[in-house]
């Protein structure tokens, strides 16, 4: 797996969003374990909540078997092109989540606590990491 971009985008003041594509190299894909974790910060990165490992071929074919995977899921399931079961045999593309969109789903959906984060996921296929993401972000 390649990152071709991955970028946060500030258009004006109000209007920020993120964007990533990411290439796979071997396809198709038919095997993928995702282990999300969250993390916050108290003197240095905690964990804090979820650290979840799952085989997202399974859960694809069946979303509700996980509600805390499936709200992650549904937050990007609307913007982007993970919203199939596999085998996956294009690149994976995250497309303009913005910020307003992010702070409701945090803050009126599911409220969190005001601080610093780190969302971090590994992603592996055939047993193998192929690629860890790392995201950092404050909610005020």
């Amino acid at each position: 797996m390649n990152f071709e971009y991955c970028r946060l985008k500030s258009v004006n003041r109000t209007y920020k969003y993120f964007s990533l594509k990411a290439n796979l190299y071997q396809i198709p894909v038919t095997k993928v374990t995702v282990n999300p974790a969250l993390y916050k910060r108290f003197s240095g990165y905690r964990p804090f909540l979820y650290n979840i490992t799952i085989d997202a071929c399974k859960f694809l074919a069946n979303p509700r078997t996980n509600p805390v995977i499936g709200y992650l899921h549904d937050f990007i399931s609307g913007r982007s092109n993970i919203n199939h079961s596999c085998p996956y045999d294009h690149d994976i593309v995250l497309d303009r989540i913005t910020t307003d969109f992010t702070n409701h789903r945090l803050t009126k959906i599911l409220p969190f606590p005001e601080g610093d984060y780190m969302v971090k996921v590994r992603w592996m296929a055939y047993d193998m990491t192929r690629a860890v993401f790392q995201l950092y972000f404050s909610l005020s």
